[in-house]
């Protein structure tokens, strides 16, 4: 009698065990329907009324379709909060309690954003839509964007790849033993990060190349500019990554009878290297970024960089809508970089990349 007790226990532990993780993995759906209809539905909604004018954008936010699909997905998301938050303490298992966890989690999100967009709705959304969603603007444009992304890319690249030159170079002499070769490193260094990049260009252009006589393009100093601001923060990266390498890389090389820099080229840079790849990496995403500064010279317009050519268009139209679209240009070079740093992090992580 015992025995078919302990087994009738433990088969009703079993179903109960059974039928728990279905309902975790029912509120994580539940959590991602919340945030899809809060995000997607609007967008579905607007794209159903069509983008242009943008008088068809403020219809379609305002309408009583977009205002049913908010609540919608404020009301699944309540739901995925209470079942969330009530279940996930008593999951069989780690996957199920994090399922139900992030089901509600994902309900908060699709809460509190169906709440800010409800509360902007009651805002003046034609005004915010007539100066940066008038998509009509971009008639025109499309060329100018296109050849704007390829100045910004040939700045950013050539930037990068003379600062990692260069940087590497500075980074050998701060690690030097001799102060009298330490110094001159160390003041460079400390003068392109202590100064605005924005004030490097325009010293060196307005100052060197027009007070001094040097004939060179903004296009051209801009990019030697970069490559020597860029230059400053790669050889601290350097530094941190030949630093990081155990001393004894070092000493293993010396008695062997490698020089200084002899050990340096063959044993410590090239383990150093691996170590530097994704913050060299970041440097190039936020230089990306930080060629928008170019604004302040006097470029060409075959020379505008993305964010020269939005704000070229804003002054022939009077209309942020061009920034809108420098903004997603940026966003279409920087994403998949940003996506290759964090994969390239991941292989480093996961020791799939040899030492260069």
């Amino acid at each position: 009698m015992d025995v078919a007790e302990s087994r009738g226990r433990r088969l009703v532990a079993w179903i109960r065990e059974g039928l728990q993780v279905p309902i975790s993995a029912a509120t994580l759906v539940v959590g991602s329907a919340a945030i899809a209809l809060v995000i997607l539905g609007p967008l579905a909604v607007v794209a159903a009324h069509g983008f242009t004018p943008f008088e068809r954008i403020v219809a379609a936010f305002r309408s009583d379709a977009t205002a049913i699909v908010l609540l919608t997905g404020m009301a699944t998301g309540i739901a995925a909060i209470g079942v969330g938050f009530s279940i996930y303490k008593r999951m069989p298992s780690k996957r199920a309690r994090e399922q139900a966890l992030a089901g509600a989690i994902l309900g908060i999100q699709g809460l509190v954003l169906g709440a800010l967009f409800l509360w902007l709705r009651a805002g003046d959304p034609d005004t915010f839509s007539r100066h940066f969603l008038n998509f009509e603007k971009w008639e025109g444009y499309g060329g100018a964007f296109v050849r704007g992304a390829k100045n910004t890319v040939m700045l950013a690249f050539v930037g990068e790849a003379g600062g990692i030159v260069l940087g590497l170079v500075l980074a050998v002499l701060v690690l030097s033993e001799r102060r009298v070769v330490r110094a001159p490193a160390r003041t460079y260094i400390n003068f392109f990060r202590g100064t605005p990049l924005i004030w490097q260009l325009s010293v060196f252009y307005f100052g060197f190349s027009i007070g001094l006589g040097f004939r060179l393009s903004a296009f051209t100093v801009a990019m030697i500019v970069f490559a020597l601001n860029t230059g400053a923060y790669a050889a601290e990266v350097f530094r941190a990554g030949i630093q990081s390498i155990e001393r004894g890389q070092m000493e293993a090389a010396r008695s062997l009878g490698l020089t200084y820099m002899q050990s340096m080229r063959y044993a410590i840079v090239p383990q150093a290297i691996r170590r530097v790849i994704p913050p060299l990496m970041n440097e190039f995403v936020i230089l990306i970024k930080d060629t928008s500064l170019v604004v302040v010279l006097g470029l060409l317009e075959r020379e505008y960089d993305l964010f020269t050519v939005a704000r070229q268009g804003y002054s022939e139209t009077f209309n942020a809508t061009l920034f809108v679209g420098a903004a997603i240009g940026y966003l279409v070079v920087t994403l998949p970089l940003i996506g290759a740093v964090n994969a390239v992090e991941r292989r480093l992580r996961s020791g799939l990349v040899s030492v260069v």
